[in-house]
């Protein structure tokens, strides 16, 4: 199987409407298909809920059911009671046309989504649907950190697969933790998916410093391709998605992909200094020394909000930030708990704005909350 999977979450719409353009997404199904690509991955919420009807419309009604695979993904945090896995795989059959799925996701599992997949049976559940035969491979697609990831994999060793957001920008990052957790993927002997290899497209469009540097070695390849070579490198990745809107992006990875070759050692290279480039670029000067989080009485975790900001800010706000700040901990506060005190500033050595800062990252991330 070829490396390169077809991310249905950014499919090319109609206008303003947002609704799939049909025509363009079944000639892009057609050409993606003609070069030995057959992975197609979508979600019960992707596109507002559309996706899986439009992957239906473009690619099931029109090819050979065994020229293709389907990913789908259970909308774990929607289920409230156990039935409901049952009930919302039924209608995802509905949806895609198709009496099984070859490969069955719980969508974005975090160690609080972890706690009621357990509770309500829903590793069970799905499990069941293997067993009839509806789904053919298990696994899950996941945003929290490398000890989670251990924890679900010890616990539920049937999961085949991991997805895990993977990219060069995340791969030493401390909130992310792209590169930890592809070790405890492959430490527990779990093939990895990547998402999000060009992270929402930051990557697709790199400051100018970077992007000389990759055309003097590849003056022919995109800054997509660096992205995406880089996450399809690994030797545990066995696919990477990709969200293409348009045919002019398709055509791109397939130009590379179609004939993958791993970076060499001099890209490689060339990808470290990238990552210097951009960590220059900090919107918080924070060293993480500890002292603002000893004295706040909210009990906010500072220095990793200012990681997950300074990412944000860094990406153009292209980031999965909100989803990594809406799973942390129960127990710790969010930004808006923060009161003014200035305790944190008091103690700060960096002589932060701490207090301001803190409506910054409410603001960023908070909104989606509502």
């Amino acid at each position: 199987m070829k490396k390169l999977g077809f991310g249905c979450m950014r499919l090319p719409v109609l206008g303003s409407d947002n609704k799939v353009d049909i025509p363009q997404f079944s000639r892009m199904a057609d050409t993606f298909l003609a070069h030995g690509f057959t992975y197609f991955d979508t979600s019960y919420v992707y596109h507002g809920g559309t996706s899986e009807d439009a992957l239906r419309q473009a690619l099931v009604e029109r090819h050979p059911r065994n020229s293709f695979t389907i990913t789908t993904k259970l909308p774990v945090f929607l289920v409230k009671e156990r039935a409901d896995t049952r009930q919302f795989f039924t209608e995802q059959l509905k949806r895609l046309g198709t009496d099984y799925v070859d490969y069955y996701w719980l969508h974005a599992l975090n160690a609080s989504d972890y706690e009621n997949a357990v509770r309500l049976g829903i590793f069970e559940e799905v499990a069941k649907l293997k067993k009839e035969g509806k789904v053919r491979h298990l696994g899950f697609s996941f945003h929290d950190s490398a000890a989670v990831l251990d924890r679900i994999l010890t616990e539920h060793p049937e999961m085949e697969y991991v997805q895990l957001q993977l990219n060069y920008f995340d791969w030493d990052s401390e909130v992310v933790q792209s590169g930890a957790c592809y070790e405890v993927a492959t430490r527990h002997r779990k093939p990895v998916i990547v998402m999000e290899p060009v992270k929402g497209g930051a990557l697709a469009k790199v400051p100018e410093k970077i992007e000389t540097m990759f055309r003097k070695k590849q003056p022919d390849l995109s800054d997509a391709s660096w992205a995406i070579r880089f996450a399809a490198s690994p030797d545990n990745v066995m696919m990477v998605l990709s969200g293409m809107s348009d045919m002019e992006q398709l055509e791109d990875n397939i130009s590379y992909m179609e004939h993958f070759t791993p970076l060499d050692t001099e890209e490689q290279k060339i990808i470290t200094d990238a990552v210097r480039i951009f960590d220059t670029e900090k919107a918080v000067d924070c060293t993480g020394c500890g002292r603002c989080e000893a004295v706040c009485p909210a009990n906010i975790p500072v220095a990793d909000y200012f990681r997950m900001y300074n990412d944000h800010c860094r990406m153009n706000k292209y980031t999965n930030g909100m989803v990594y700040y809406a799973a942390f901990p129960q127990g710790t506060g969010k930004a808006s708990a923060c009161t003014g005190c200035g305790r944190c500033e008091a103690v700060c050595p960096q002589k932060l704005p701490i207090v301001k800062l803190m409506g910054d990252i409410k603001t960023a991330f908070e909104w989606s909350m509502v």
